[in-house]
């Protein structure tokens, strides 16, 4: 004889999922089943951190055919309070509130003091999250007081994939600027490059920080890195517009941009520029005119690159970490003392 049965999916329960029950929930399970097992509440107590109340509340509440009891309910009562306001309290807080949009409920408070109204500040506060929740006190548009001048559309930038993971020295060098104030009326623009991988710098000063200067800085980078140069990324500055975006598109160099008020994604090169700021602006007796101050911060670039040693590459100098992957230009020797 052969017996024959339905699927457990023909079951009626079975239409319905799993309940999830939540960490919390499993946990208060966990709690009941070990009492249950061991007969020791104080045990019990000590390994769930809960008092033995809570531990009768749980059983109390717990029922052995629905797990799902011993999920966290709401303690909100099931009959609230109505507030009971003078309207004319409630109308004087709105009109108020009307009159000065931006102002809270501390400073409508004194107003309403002054007008022989005795109410305290959390009073105001209701009065004003009633209002809002019936859609009777609705917030005034913010209207920007200055115009922002439109830049030119980007013909080239893009934003970084995220799937565009430098892996060698090269895949992406970031650039920024530093306003350098030694003294009043002074004001000169450092330029930073910074490869992420290597940590290879290069540094510059300009008088103003333009495209056009910005373009010069990029052909000095791509002289004085000892690698190829295959992706930039730069923030939204407009030094970053117009002829420094045709000097990477001519040279075939990606070019990516940040999104606005995002300097922690070119974090590599913002670092950089306290270390020069620290490392040589506070402790170096520099000379103002630009010939001879980036002649003194070429002369720091080189001990930043070869002497130097760097904690992200293992305290080993950038120079290094070239060698060590064999492809360091020839053009940049090691200093005699490190060869």
């Amino acid at each position: 004889m052969r017996v024959f049965g339905l699927t457990w999916q023909f079951h009626p329960l079975a239409k319905y999922p799993p309940w999830q029950l939540s960490v919390e929930a499993r946990d208060r399970l966990r709690a009941l089943q070990l009492w249950a097992e061991t007969g020791n509440l104080a045990l019990v107590t000590r390994t769930f951190a809960v008092s033995r109340a809570t531990l009768y509340r749980w059983r109390r509440q717990y029922d052995p055919r629905d797990a799902s009891s011993l999920v966290e309910r709401s303690r909100r009562p099931h009959r609230v309070r109505t507030p009971r306001w003078p309207p004319a309290l409630i109308a004087d807080v709105r009109r108020l509130r009307q009159q000065y949009p931006r102002w809270g409920k501390d400073k409508l408070t004194v107003l309403l003091g002054a007008r022989h109204r005795a109410v305290s500040v959390s009073t105001v506060g209701r009065i004003l999250a009633d209002l809002r929740r019936r859609g009777l006190l609705v917030e005034p548009a913010r209207r920007p007081i200055s115009a922002r001048k439109r830049r030119p559309a980007r013909v080239y930038a893009t934003r970084k994939p995220t799937e565009y993971t430098p892996q060698r020295p090269g895949d992406l060098v970031q650039f920024d600027t530093l306003d350098v104030r030694p003294v009043p009326g002074v004001t000169v623009k450092h330029f930073t490059a910074r490869d992420v991988v290597s940590r290879w710098d290069v540094l510059h000063v300009h008088a103003r920080a333009t495209a056009t200067a910005a373009a010069h800085f990029l052909e000095l980078v791509r002289t004085r890195m000892p690698f190829p140069i295959r992706a930039c990324q730069v923030d939204g500055g407009a030094e970053f517009f117009a002829e420094f975006e045709q000097a990477c598109q001519r040279a075939g160099i990606r070019l990516f941009v940040l999104p606005p008020r995002s300097p922690k994604l070119n974090g590599a090169v913002e670092r950089a520029q306290r270390t020069h700021t620290e490392e040589f602006y506070e402790v170096t007796d520099c000379d103002w005119h630009l010939d001879a101050l980036n002649a003194q911060l070429r002369a720091w670039e080189q001990t930043y690159n070869t002497i130097r040693p760097h904690q992200a590459l293992d305290y080993r100098t950038p120079l290094q970490f070239l060698r060590r992957l064999g492809i360091l230009h020839p053009k940049h020797p090691a200093p005699s003392h490190m060869s």
